[in-house]
């Protein structure tokens, strides 16, 4: 591949996809995401918006410290503040940028900046030429570019590379766009602004119409060379473009679309769990190339097929992903050497005191079940991501339920170290689980918004997963626990969204989140 065919990945899993609700990250989560995008040849990595908070400053901060290869990005509104602080979060980067944006349709202009056409004009010279003093590597995005008068989008981008932007970003940030109109715009700006040769175009799609890759994919034709996407294509809304689907589209088509990435496709599974994991967000069965079905057939047809050839109903091999194709039966009987290989083959990585307690999880799993899959593995190792750096811990549970009430539970938690009993009644035995969970830990405040449960594998004692969305004012986080016992996972899931929502009620100096 020439280097004008070379795509350039902007990830925006930790910054768009992190104000997706309820999937907010800890710091240690988002080092270890922004560890994997590194590894896989993510070329820019957006890892915050830095004025929203201490700790988004010093996430951003610390990501660009320790990154080896990639481009460190932060996000900063059209304001002096703002640039300086996201100058400040990056400048240990390796290859720093800011990245910072301004509404251009008429709709926000008006409603949201309630500023004219040319003082929006000025303020892009601006903060672009201030970003630039700081750094030289800026992009600039037109929010909500296709929904911008094509003349003014123009003059913008043209004040923006004039400026010193040298990238230009222009998203469809409410996923109101079709592939043609979304090709359509970058030809046109392109070739109007008489210096778009010295920026790359970018694409940066939301899914609200389920159009966020084809649309990403109808800017290359266009001209655009960087997307922008998200693993498992979380973020606001519907969500972004899709990470996964993006690069794995380009990798399968290749004969139609003539680029290249850099990404190593076989570590998408995995980031994919990770990102799953940490967000709490789980990942639908039917998702494409990442989800639990992608590689499954059940169909007699299907699975004739695939006895004859594997290519009669698969494009791409498990393996191009990262996905285990076997899936081999763990039990009591298998050891830590076994259980160490089975978690690299699923695409995790533990520490040494990681490992051990999913060990003695598994373990425990293991003689409570007959078999276990690979499902239940990735579910328990999940939930130990997940509850590493909690401060609230169940310790143990017992429920009295039946036909003749009341139901009565009896639970123990570790709060903070210190370990707590309470006993409660309810109005069903989940009832009374979450009743112990709110004497032990108050918080009048949160209302529960979701109780989802799914078995993870097929049979009687398949692990239940649980999932809890929690809501407190505009804050909302998810938890997902699982374990064959359903009402322990339903307390481990309450717990873990209680946790976020501790971190999240914690956050010093939120600012209101941007948009694209």
């Amino acid at each position: 591949m020439s280097d004008k065919n070379r795509v350039v990945i902007f990830d925006t899993t930790l910054r768009d996809g992190e104000q997706c609700p309820g999937a907010s990250m800890t710091f240690e989560e988002k080092l270890q995401v922004a560890e994997l995008l590194d590894t896989m040849g993510v070329d820019i990595i957006e890892a915050g918006f830095p004025i929203a908070s201490n700790g988004d400053f010093e996430s951003v901060a610390e990501i660009a410290r320790r990154t080896k290869n990639a481009v460190i990005a932060g996000l900063s509104r059209a304001a002096p503040g703002d640039i300086d602080r996201c100058a400040e979060a990056v400048r240990h980067a390796r290859r720093p940028r800011i990245h910072t944006f301004i509404s251009t349709s008429p709709v926000h202009m008006k409603y949201k900046l309630q500023k004219d056409p040319e003082t929006v004009l000025e303020m892009i010279g601006a903060s672009v030429a201030r970003a630039r003093g700081h750094v030289d590597n800026v992009e600039w995005s037109a929010e909500d570019a296709t929904r911008t008068e094509m003349d003014f989008l123009c003059r913008a981008v043209e004040i923006a590379i004039k400026a010193g932007a040298t990238t230009i970003n222009l998203p469809d940030t409410v996923g109101y766009a079709t592939p043609g109109e979304y090709e359509a715009m970058f030809r046109t700006v392109i070739e109007r602004v008489p210096n778009s040769d010295q920026a790359v175009f970018s694409t940066h799609c939301h899914n609200d119409l389920g159009m966020a890759v084809a649309n990403s994919l109808a800017g290359l034709a266009g001209g655009a060379r960087q997307i922008e996407c998200t693993v498992n294509g979380i973020g606001e809304r519907a969500g972004n473009a899709a990470l996964e689907e993006i690069i794995m589209a380009i990798n399968v088509r290749n004969d139609v679309l003539r680029y290249d990435t850099g990404i190593d496709a076989t570590m998408l599974m995995r980031a994919s769990k990770l990102v799953s994991a940490v967000t709490s967000f789980p990942v639908q069965y039917n998702k494409a190339i990442v989800g639990r079905n992608a590689f499954a057939h059940e169909s007699g047809i299907h699975q004739d097929g695939m006895l004859k050839n594997t290519t009669t109903y698969e494009i791409m091999t498990p393996e191009s992903v990262g996905v285990n194709k076997t899936s081999l039966v763990m039990g009591k009987h298998s050891g830590r050497a076994a259980f160490r290989d089975k978690l690299k083959a699923l695409g995790y990585e533990l520490g040494e005191n990681a490992l051990n307690d999913a060990f003695t999880r598994f373990k425990d799993l293991a003689d409570r079940k007959k078999l276990v899959y690979d499902e239940d593995i990735e579910a328990l190792v999940d939930q130990e991501i997940a509850a590493a750096h909690d401060r609230v811990k169940l310790v143990s549970l017992s429920v009295i339920a039946g036909s003749h009430g009341p139901q009565r539970a009896t639970m123990k938690m570790a709060v903070d170290g210190q370990v707590i009993t309470e006993e409660c009644e309810g109005n069903g035995p989940v009832d009374a689980v979450f009743n112990c969970i709110k004497a032990i830990v108050p918080h009048a405040a949160a209302k529960l918004a979701l109780y989802q449960v799914h078995a993870v594998t097929e049979g009687t004692d398949a692990q239940a997963e649980v999932s809890v969305r929690l809501e407190e004012g505009d804050k909302a986080v998810t938890g997902r626990g699982s374990d064959p016992d359903t009402l322990v996972a339903s307390a481990q899931a309450y717990i873990i969204a209680l946790n976020k929502l501790h971190t999240k009620r914690h956050s010093l100096n939120a600012a209101q989140p941007a948009a694209e």
